[in-house]
């Protein structure tokens, strides 16, 4: 049996605009997806992932998607000798926590330790990005990174096709954080292209939000870097501000962030996809991570206490 593992990750500055060869900030935090292989006559699959509720089911076509490039991609007939998945871990599957990345980056390990190659990781993420793009369409590739490589990154996508752009940053210590889901699940390559579309019918105003953004992101780097949380607060919000601008933020999302700036946090902001999905407040010290995590929790909201950078 072969077994391999994916990270969560939550992305502090960079959602959309990466996929334009913005520089964006990454960081893995402390869940996983667990995928087990073995031999099997045919192939089978089964998600015994936690799940945000109707996941899964929204999902579903995304997933198979993965699964069949997978499958081609390691030449895996899918009867007659075939292989079982089974997914599992403590990862909750829902939109902002890159759940689809995890997916792909568990199999691929799992196959490899499975199959006796010895995959590094550079040759994982390979995999687990062709498994998104399957997916998803349009990936910008920091979702898989993350997944596998753990940490913070500064990533900015290659537009020419060529190697993408991956440095890690050090921090003395992870940052903690409380993520929240609004409960709404959305399919990213929607969402990627209706932005793609308002910026073709808005090029002025996405040109002064994409500026606005460059020196956002540039001071983010410096405030994770001087450990400054203060301040990396006030940028994860600004960063907000320029998300809700793009259409990306919802009624949900605007209050789980309303709950948490007044219970406290540093800064709030949506993560992932957007119109839904997730959210992440900078929460230093045990303390502020109870305090903001019940306000949260007291308007309905699922809520995850955390660490980011492990």
């Amino acid at each position: 049996m072969g077994r391999g593992t994916g990270f969560g990750k939550t992305i502090l500055f960079g959602e959309h605009f990466v996929v334009y060869g913005l520089p964006a900030v990454a960081a893995a935090f402390g869940k996983k997806t667990i995928a087990e292989v073995e031999d099997s006559e045919q192939l089978s699959f089964t998600d015994n992932r936690p799940q945000t509720p109707g996941y899964k089911e929204r999902k579903r076509d995304e997933i198979n998607r993965q699964l069949d490039l997978l499958l081609d991609y390691f030449k895996i007939p899918r009867d007659g000798g075939s292989i079982s998945i089974t997914l599992s871990g403590d990862l909750v599957c829902a939109s902002g926590v890159g759940a689809s990345a995890a997916l792909a980056a568990s199999i691929v390990r799992a196959i490899s330790d499975h199959k006796n190659l010895g995959l590094s990781d550079e040759e994982v993420n390979d995999a687990a990005y062709k498994a998104e793009e399957a997916g998803s369409g349009t990936p910008s590739g920091i979702d898989n990174t993350c997944s596998v490589y753990g940490g913070f990154i500064l990533f900015t996508k290659n537009l020419e096709g060529g190697p993408n752009d991956i440095k890690t940053l050090s921090v003395d210590k992870p940052l903690d954080i409380v993520m929240a889901s609004s409960g709404i699940t959305q399919t990213t390559k929607e969402v990627v292209d209706d932005v793609r579309r308002l910026r073709g019918e808005n090029p002025t105003q996405y040109e002064r939000i994409w500026s606005d953004y460059r020196a956002l992101v540039d001071d983010g780097v410096e405030a994770i870097k001087e450990g400054n949380v203060e301040r990396l607060g006030e940028l994860m919000s600004g960063n907000q501000r320029l998300l809700a601008e793009m259409t990306l933020s919802c009624p949900q999302v605007e209050e789980i962030i309303s709950a948490a700036t007044s219970a406290g946090a540093l800064g709030a902001k949506l993560t992932g996809t957007g119109r839904g999905g997730s959210v992440i407040a900078l929460t230093p010290g045990e303390a502020l991570q109870d305090k903001v995590s019940k306000a949260i929790e007291d308007k309905g909201y699922t809520t995850l206490k955390t660490s980011i950078g492990i």
